[in-house]
């Protein structure tokens, strides 16, 4: 990799190839220009290269005359409690997510300790590519503090939005994998409040991740295996900055992603009906539920930005995307693995089931993710070529082009990193959602 891998939100590449001081310099200075007034907040999620990259960006911040919180470590949905606390401009997360150990990342939060919008991200980028950077004259650098206390209000809040007496009552085994990222800060504190018996794998948040950081159900075979062998009631899934979480039973059976959010959002429903939000990949499970609580829910663009901008018109009590990021506006427009935590353990604790007993009783789908070698200038004609094959479908370009049927629906989203194309489908039957993506791939090969 030659160049960063750049969204409107932020940017990822490996470490001394692709992400270089240069390009964090220049990033997060074209940032400083674009970020409300007030200070900036630094954080990252553990991997050996975020410390070095957290005192150069902390530096270019300070010669473009912001001045810093520093947060040292901390969970992406952390940052985001932090810099509404600290009334914050915004706030920089050194994060590369789920990728592997030599990537780290930038992440860009605005003042409302949320991904920044795309308008705002567009601007960031214009003024990266362009190189223009304001730099501070001596008596202008700005200063420093560090906040000594990053936990204290995301677990309030977080704690606000369960019956933490009972789900202490339950005393719930849980094993925690955080996998030596950021998650086990808060995780640890979180699980001592409910009153749970757990166990952390991986809780040092060195970023020497103990399997391949993903939380997918290939990657997670061995804490499937711990969690039999702990005797755990549940098994909790962290990706490395902590925004995501995956799911296992007490029979080591991998839940996954797809569930965190539809499990939270039957529980939330129950008491709170009120609009939705989802993303226009994310499981037909969710509009079963909502539909159930006789609630509206409404499908976004994919990205974490553009499903809490849609949650935020329609006034929605609940949101999320389907990679395991559920989204309580009552903690904060963000993904958020510890409100996915709480609330499927206050929702075994208010019906008495189990996750495994839980997640059964949800209507399920079967929902395939492929992807295929398409250039970027085949990708126009194939999207036509589908539209007119899958005539009687209900078609929309929000988002790559989807289709929808009463109880199916196909999503075709070109990369825009990688001459590739993503062919997503889900309907009841497994045989039918691969005929799906069978079909799809055919058509956009001119078969």
């Amino acid at each position: 990799m030659k160049d960063p891998i750049i969204s409107v939100s932020g940017l990822r590449g490996v470490v001394g190839e692709s992400l270089t001081p240069d390009v964090a310099v220049r990033y997060v200075a074209a940032f400083a220009q674009q970020a409300a007034p007030g200070p900036i907040l630094i954080a990252r999620d553990g991997r050996p290269s975020g410390k070095p990259l957290a005192e150069l960006i902390a530096g270019t911040l300070s010669f473009c005359g912001r001045d810093i919180v520093q947060a040292d470590i901390a969970a992406t949905p952390t940052v985001g409690v932090l810099t509404r606390q600290y009334q914050c401009g915004g706030a920089v997360q050194i994060s590369a997510s789920h990728n592997p150990p030599q990537y780290n990342g930038i992440k860009l939060m605005g003042p409302d300790g949320r991904v920044i919008p795309a308008t705002q991200g567009e601007s960031v980028l214009a003024a990266y590519q362009a190189g223009s950077a304001t730099w501070a004259t001596h008596e202008q650098i700005g200063s420093s503090v560090i906040c000594e206390d990053r936990l204290s209000e995301h677990l309030a809040k977080v704690l606000a939005i369960v019956d933490v007496e009972r789900i202490r009552k339950r005393r719930f085994r849980v094993l925690l994998d955080s996998n030596e990222g950021a998650g086990s800060l808060l995780g640890r504190k979180l699980l001592v409040a409910l009153g749970c018996e757990f166990e952390i794998l991986g809780d040092q948040a060195s970023g020497k991740f103990l399997h391949t950081p993903e939380p997918t159900e290939t990657n997670l075979q061995g804490v499937c295996a711990k969690v039999i062998e702990s005797g755990a009631d549940i098994g909790f899934c962290q990706d490395p900055d902590a925004d995501r979480l995956a799911i296992i039973d007490s029979a080591g059976r991998y839940i996954g992603e797809e569930y965190t959010v539809a499990i939270c959002l039957d529980h939330v429903l129950a008491s709170r009906p009120g609009p939705v939000v989802i993303n226009c990949a994310t499981s037909l499970m969710n509009e079963a539920i909502a539909k159930k609580h006789k609630s509206p829910i409404y499908r976004s663009a994919v990205g974490e930005a553009n499903v809490t901008d849609m949650m935020i018109a329609k006034q929605a009590v609940f949101g999320g995307e389907g990679n395991g990021g559920p989204i309580d506006p009552r903690v904060g427009y963000i993904r958020d693995s510890f409100v996915g935590m709480a609330l499927v353990l206050d929702a075994m604790a208010a019906s008495g089931k189990t996750v495994g007993t839980l997640t059964d009783s949800i209507p399920r789908f079967e929902i395939l993710k492929q992807t295929m070698p398409l250039d970027r200038e085949q990708l126009a004609v194939s999207l036509d070529r589908l539209t007119a094959h899958f005539s009687t479908a209900d078609a929309s370009r929000l988002d790559g082009l989807r289709f929808a049927w009463d109880d199916a629906w196909l999503l075709i989203r070109g990369s825009n990193t990688e001459p590739i194309v993503r062919i997503i489908a889900e309907s009841p039957s497994l045989d039918r959602t691969e005929e799906l993506c069978q079909e799809a791939a055919k058509v956009m090969q001119g078969a």
